[in-house]
């Protein structure tokens, strides 16, 4: 057995009050999260075995459970406490978790949720791979497709099925990903990341709205811009407002900020990642570096 897979195979999850061993981890079928899609989720980096902005990943959190009138089932400090245990028992420094929270059981499947469902919590961490190098160098390419998602996408809720379908569209006209376009014609997100462009070097992205996920790396890059000087603007931003883009981003936890060079097929700027971009990836390892530090 080879060494990676040696570790996946002592892998441990959250799972309702235990950490056990990924291959011995059960949930009910009559779990409301696997029959309806009934839960939220959240993505958080972690640098050092250290959670990245956790502060800003909890609240969003909370904002999700109470948008879709979950309670929420452990205090500030116990999920603290519960992602460093878990983050303690496996041996990557740069890992990413994945915390889930459903509403519960429910033994007779029922669209309106039974009372004092006692929440299922669930959460896993993976190692965290830094971005390919050829990203880096080349960027992705992305195609534009309708945004066929609910009215709520600011929940970063499970039932993720329309951007399943989206992402697959995307694989299927040979691209890496899709940027969502509204019915209004103004654009939301990626299909698992937010969107930034650049235009005469200042940086603009689309408001927070019920259309599009608050982005945590967004918050991010929007703090490591200020102290650098670059201007960061929300305002609506239309499918010719990508076209006329010197530089496209996606971002997200994951991947912090990919650049986008071919858009439906045509260059994005000179067709290779831009100056802004490149200027941008040094500041945010830079904060990274400081955050690991502790002096962020």
């Amino acid at each position: 057995m080879s060494q990676n897979l040696s570790v996946v195979s002592q892998q441990i999850v959250y799972l309702n009050g235990e950490y056990i061993p990924m291959s011995e981890s059960q949930i009910s079928t009559q779990d409301r999260g696997f029959l309806f899609g009934d839960g939220v989720y959240e993505v958080i980096p972690v640098y050092q075995q250290k959670l990245f902005a956790w502060e800003e990943h909890l609240q969003r959190l909370k904002n999700s459970l109470a948008a879709v009138s979950i309670p929420n089932p452990l205090t500030d400090d116990a999920w603290l406490d519960l992602l460093n245990t878990l983050i303690a028992k496996h041996p990557w420094q740069d890992q990413f978790v994945y915390l889930q929270v459903t509403r519960g059981i429910q033994m007779q499947r029922d669209h309106l949720p039974a009372d004092c469902l006692t929440p299922t919590i669930y959460a896993y961490t993976n190692p965290l791979k830094p971005v390919d190098a050829k990203i880096l160098t080349q960027g992705i390419q992305v195609v534009t497709l309708e945004d066929i998602r609910w009215l709520r996408c600011d929940i970063k809720a499970i039932a993720l099925l329309p951007n399943v379908l989206m992402k697959l569209a995307a694989k299927h006209q040979g691209a890496d990903d899709a940027i969502l376009v509204g019915r209004d014609g103004t654009i939301s997100e990626g299909s698992a990341s937010n969107v930034v462009i650049v235009k005469n070097g200042e940086l603009l992205t689309p408001p927070n709205s019920h259309k599009l996920l608050p982005g945590v790396t967004r918050i991010v890059i929007e703090r490591v811009a200020a102290s650098h000087q670059l201007s960061f603007v929300e305002r609506e931003l239309t499918l010719q407002d990508l076209q006329s883009a010197d530089e496209i981003w996606l971002t997200s936890s994951t991947k912090e900020a990919l650049p986008v060079t071919l858009l439906d097929g045509v260059k994005v700027g000179s067709g290779v990642p831009g100056p802004v971009w490149n200027r941008m990836r040094d500041h945010y390892q830079q904060y990274k570096a400081q955050f690991v530090s502790g002096l962020v």
